[in-house]
């Protein structure tokens, strides 16, 4: 670091940050020379350090994250008008050191109050679910959720609530392959959430995913009771949300009766979010979360890195810690079935950034998954999972999912994932029933703009009161203390009822 004006990440850096917004003809010390400041640079945006050849690499991080597309003299502002992306993208290599790396030792101790399920999983929170098997039997989901808000819930001190889990699919779609097949896992996943104490899943009757036919996945190790309606064997709408009530009702008794008691903090399964990025979200927040989440891999705790379109130009640094070849060979083909599913499209990966992301500072794909990366600490990544997977393996793990964070955090928690931790560098609102989201700000600024939806700072990084490895260890006591019961700003907002998205793949007819 130069001066409190801009941050340099590393010497072989040829671009800085800004760390407050820099204007037209100011002179500011960069890579150790003093330059004048051509044109304003926004905070967070990138200034070049020394000049940069028409074609010659742009460098952050100590990574390419472009090329210039023209001369650039230092103390330009570098940014999406003169830095474009490589002509090709090379992907990662696999690790030779990357095989048969050993399983890495418990080393901590640390602990939760958490919901102990028959089947050995431990819930953060303690909901009854009704979901629905198709669109058709959303809007009675939400009345029978709806019957549960407010003093309906004073009998029943040990619940957190009642929320419907409703979706735009369910029909219209063939009965057999990947869509349907997409679409059934995870909402049996969300079944299956340690979160959820009791389940009422609703039919309409005529639909392609029937009620039946979920409910034999889950047997017949079903993690908590399950009861089902069928609108149309019911006698309609009114009907089946008078006898919803009821079960639900029931339901609530058996889940009233569950306490919290103290487990390991083994028993956590994270999912990893950012979105709304900026130019600081790699060099605060991500980092930061990186290290609480090597404290929870050292507990024996599970952490989902995933978001597979924002790991792109990144993912050399992953698999170069793979538990085996097999596991990076995995993720590269991940990569490679993206590439060929934006081209189908008629797009490409390098379509990310979005707008905000672009106004924050960031420049291109490769810049933004570089930062993203940093979510997932320097633990070996143990495995590979499908979409809506049941998380096995312990350790820091990858789950292929959209960049899209409401379907990819929806596919971490049908896959297990009892607590989420959401990065945000432009602000974000996101909340996750029946898990929690923990939502990190970038900077100062934005938690103090947002301070009613932002759970924490890792401002303090670059305002120097703070290092990453001292953000992260808070963190990760937040972490501890979000999973005890401690609620969240999207909690208190009441956010996360229709933050349901599955990932729909195949044809509607």
């Amino acid at each position: 670091m130069t001066d409190r004006t801009v941050v340099l990440l590393h010497d072989d850096d040829n671009v800085a940050v800004a760390l407050r917004a820099i204007a037209e003809g100011e002179s500011v010390d960069v890579g150790g020379r003093r330059v004048r400041v051509p044109a304003a640079i926004p905070a967070g945006h990138k200034i070049a350090t020394r000049d940069i050849d028409e074609g010659a690499r742009v460098c952050k991080y100590r990574q390419a994250i472009g090329v210039a597309l023209r001369d650039i003299l230092a103390g330009e502002h570098v940014h999406v008008h003169n830095v474009g992306m490589p002509e090709r993208h090379e992907q990662g290599q696999l690790s030779v050191e990357a095989k048969g790396l050993p399983q890495p030792k418990v080393a901590r101790s640390d602990t939760f109050l958490g919901f102990v399920r028959p089947d050995g999983q431990v819930g953060t929170r303690n909901f009854i679910g009704v979901i629905a098997s198709v669109n058709c039997s959303a809007t009675v989901c939400h009345a029978i959720a709806d019957a549960f808000k407010g003093d309906a819930m004073n009998a029943f001190a040990n619940v957190d609530g009642v929320v419907a889990i409703t979706h735009q699919s369910g029909c219209g779609m063939s009965s057999t392959g990947e869509g349907i097949a997409l679409l059934r896992r995870t909402l049996t996943g969300y079944a299956r959430s340690p979160n959820f104490a009791g389940v009422l899943f609703v039919g309409l009757g005529c639909e392609v995913n029937q009620v039946g036919g979920m409910v034999e996945l889950l047997e017949p190790l079903g993690p908590c009771p399950i009861r089902t309606l069928v609108i149309q064997e019911e006698g309609g709408a009114r009907e089946t949300i008078g006898r919803g009530i009821a079960v639900v009702r029931e339901l609530l008794e058996v889940a009233n009766g569950a306490t919290r008691t103290v487990v390991p903090a083994s028993k956590l399964r994270l999912g990893l979010q950012c979105g709304g990025s900026d130019g600081y979200s790699g060099i605060t927040a991500n980092p930061a979360l990186g290290v609480a989440v090597d404290l929870l891999v050292g507990n024996g705790g599970t952490a989902i890195l995933s978001e597979t379109p924002e790991i792109y130009g990144a993912e050399h640094l992953l698999t170069a810690r793979a538990a085996s070849s097999d596991v990076a060979e995995r993720l590269l083909d991940k990569l490679r079935w993206w590439e060929r599913y934006a081209a189908a499209g008629g797009g490409e990966l390098n379509n990310n950034p979005s707008p905000g992301n672009k106004a924050g500072g960031i420049t291109t794909i490769l810049e933004k998954s570089l930062g993203a990366v940093a979510k997932g600490g320097s633990s070996m990544l143990r495995a590979v999972y499908d979409y809506a997977d049941p998380v096995r393996d312990s350790g820091l793990v990858f789950m292929d999912t959209p960049g899209y964070d409401p379907v990819s955090a929806t596919g971490q928690i049908a896959g297990g994932a009892n607590l989420v931790c959401f990065t945000t560098g432009r602000g974000s609102v996101f909340g996750s029933k029946p898990v929690p989201t923990i939502k990190v700000a970038t900077t100062t600024g934005l938690f103090e703009k947002m301070r009613s939806d932002m759970d924490f700072n890792s401002g303090p990084i670059v305002d120097g009161t703070l290092s990453v490895q001292e953000a992260g260890a808070q963190l990760f006591r937040l972490m501890l203390a979000v999973a005890s019961g401690q609620r969240t700003c999207s909690e208190i907002n009441g956010i996360g009822d229709r933050e349901f998205v599955p990932w729909l793949q195949g044809a509607v007819m």
